[in-house]
């Protein structure tokens, strides 16, 4: 038998509003993360401090924490304004901040938890090393990383006290996050400020260094979505502790399913942990009922994929559509005027979302009346038969709307409660009820009555523990009743509700009093030296306390970020993990050793055509990356550099010294 402590996972869910991170956390979130007014990276996304110190206190009842996200590059003119809503959101309720910028390290900070943003392009032990020394808690890993490449991150700031967090689910950014400024460079909206123009779902066209078509109007830097439940152990053992859910933007149906899924798959590992393994437990308290069955095919996605969890695959890339298909449901049989008839494999229903394949584009179907009529469903759509191009016998059929299971998530589709015991025992004047929680934190409540012997011993009994279990809509659970009783005594039901209810109270509150916030760790000294010695505008550094906490620790030569307007050349517009020329078994390391083509593959460049749009794609084979180059458009160069904050702007051609 294994007597450690048990480590603890957390499940970390996404919440678009209040609403939908309270929601999280009844559907079995340990934390969830969350907009605050401005300065996310979802821009359309941000929250009232209301909402925040609403969610708070719900999530805080379990044990659970609320993490904000205060993770777009700041101009020097928003330095203020953040700093004043760190301090609003703190004083809120939030258990930490998301960041990217590390100008936010240099400023009056409230004494809070810091979380490394995913935009902080965490792929490498040493900024891994280096962040954890600075005073971050927790950091995002990027997504393109190896379990080999997790278990050397891990094995590196074991002694940092750092909680190493890793996407589990949901969309997937092509790019190293941080690492994309196509947006910005052709739409002047800022990947890095939170309002990516999402170019990398547009169709593309490649094209070889001799002009040859590989692929035409395909999606080729659209990725499919994360989906590591296959992994999760393997994660577990490689280190990672958060198992955060994208999806700031999804919708409420999506973060009850996804969040519902991985609740029970964590549990299930949890549960089943052989005993010569460390022990596991939640991060947060309570356990969660579903009432209804998760199911990740059931809501929005682009077909799945683990990524490079277990090393690079070819089968990445959703490039048909970025649209959600959903999954084969049947084939058409039959046309009709205004209707036609399909076999299904499943019931369908009035307002099912369908749909179907054409010469690469996906036309949807949406069902207007279903009616099964044999072993058949003739279906009347919301749009014309005849406007549908190649509609005709033999169409595959996907469903991409389940109409009768959404509904069931549009009602109550979950419930949690945290485990009480409950002990009744005589007192002098009367008698005491104590709780103790699954946390050992203890409550009292004491009822002065005079004691009455009962009548009917064993229906008093039952009676008496029946009223005791009635916890009703409370957050609490009865585990266990004890009876410390010299006999059986009569009492009102009355009585013993109101008992019941005033030390469910007194718990409540006595939760509320223990719930402590972790402070923000404290940097190591002297300042630890950053692992480069100069930065180039991937860096992301917008401001001057960026650069003055990157002077601090050894940094000599730094250019500004891409958004300050000073790269006016051809750059790398996109870094990504993902390679066209893998995809296409054009890759010199496929080609090595295969007769007839050894030596006939090089990395030369590649074009990428989308509309007016025209990239190079250069080739870095040694760590298996791809650079989509251009340069950003003259009059966005010409402009001057993104704020949301009015105030006198100075430009610079060249930056300032670290030192001036």
């Amino acid at each position: 038998m294994n007597h450690e402590a048990p480590q603890k996972l957390e499940l970390l869910a996404p919440a678009k509003t209040g609403e939908f991170g309270i929601e999280a956390i009844n559907h079995g979130a340990d934390a969830v993360y969350i907009g605050g007014p401005a300065f996310g990276a979802r821009a359309n996304a941000g929250n009232e401090i209301g909402e925040i110190a609403a969610l708070a206190g719900h999530a805080h009842r379990y044990n659970a924490r609320v993490l904000v996200a205060l993770n777009t590059i700041l101009h020097d003119n928003e330095l203020e304004e953040a700093r004043r809503i760190a301090w609003e959101v703190y004083n809120a309720g939030a258990d930490a901040l998301i960041v990217q910028d590390m100008g936010l390290l240099e400023i009056d900070l409230p004494p809070i938890e810091l979380h490394a943003s995913t935009q902080s392009d965490i792929r490498t032990v040493e900024k891994a090393k280096f962040l954890g020394q600075v005073g971050f808690s927790q950091m995002v890993l990027a997504r393109e990383l190896s379990l080999k490449e997790i278990a050397a991150i891990r094995a590196a700031t074991a002694t940092d006290d750092v909680t190493l967090e890793f996407f589990i689910h949901g969309a997937l950014c092509v790019a190293f996050s941080g690492q994309c400024y196509i947006s910005h460079a052709h739409t002047e909206r800022s990947a890095n400020r939170g309002d990516c123009s999402q170019d990398c779902r547009l169709p593309y066209t490649l094209s070889d260094d001799r002009g040859r078509v590989v692929a035409f109007e395909k999606h080729l830097l659209s990725m499919k979505d994360n989906n590591q439940t296959s992994n999760l152990e393997a994660l577990i053992a490689a280190g990672i502790r958060s198992f955060k859910i994208e999806g700031r933007y999804k919708d409420l149906g999506y973060v009850k399913n996804i969040t519902g899924h991985y609740r029970r798959a964590l549990d299930r590992i949890m549960e089943g942990r052989p005993a010569h393994l460390p022990p596991l437990r939640a991060s947060s308290s309570g356990k969660t009922t579903l009432f209804f069955t998760p199911d990740p095919d059931k809501t929005f996605h682009r077909g799945t994929t683990d990524y490079f969890v277990n090393e690079r695959k070819a089968d990445i890339g959703a490039f048909d559509s970025p649209k959600f298909v959903g999954l084969p449901i049947g084939t058409v049989t039959k046309l009709g005027p205004t209707w036609f008839e399909m076999e299904a494999s499943e019931p369908l229903a009035n307002g099912d979302g369908l749909n179907y394949l054409h010469k690469r584009e996906v036309f949807g179907v949406p069902v207007n009346v279903a009616e099964q009529r044999g072993n058949v469903w003739r279906i009347t759509p919301n749009v014309a038969i005849a406007d549908l191009p190649g509609f005709r016998p033999g169409t595959a059929i996907n469903r991409n709307g389940d109409h009768t299971w959404e509904l069931l998530l549009t009602k109550k589709s979950a419930g949690r409660r945290v485990g009480i015991d409950l002990a009744r025992s005589e007192a002098a004047d009367g008698f005491a009820l104590t709780l103790t929680d699954e946390e050992g934190i203890l409550a009292a409540a004491r009822l002065a009555i005079a004691k009455s012997p009962a009548t009917n011993p064993e229906k008093t009994e039952a009676t008496l523990r029946e009223n005791l279990a009635k916890l009703g809509t409370t957050q609490s659970a009865a585990r266990r009743i004890d009876l410390a009783l010299s006999q059986p005594w009569f009492i009102p039901a009355s009585a013993i509700n109101g008992l019941r209810r005033d030390a469910v109270t007194a718990l409540e509150a006595a939760r509320a009093a223990a719930y402590r916030r972790p402070p923000r760790k404290a940097p190591v000294e002297p300042p630890a030296p950053y692992p480069e010695e100069s930065l180039s505008y991937l860096a992301n550094i917008y401001n001057d306390k960026a650069r003055a906490f990157y002077a601090k620790h050894g940094v000599k030569l730094m250019d500004a970020a891409f958004e300050a307007h000073e790269e006016d050349g051809e750059v790398s517009l996109m870094v990504t993990k993902h390679c066209l020329r893998f995809s296409f078994n054009l890759c010199p390391k496929q080609a090595k050793g295969v007769t007839g083509v050894q030596g006939q593959v090089r990395a030369e460049p590649m074009t990428l055509v989308s509309g007016n749009e025209k990239y190079t794609l250069r080739f870095d084979c040694r760590p298996c990356e791809m650079h989509v180059v251009g340069k950003m458009k003259k009059h966005i160069l010409q402009s001057p550099p993104p704020s949301v904050v009015a105030a006198p702007l100075v430009f610079h051609r060249q930056r300032p010294g670290a030192d001036s």
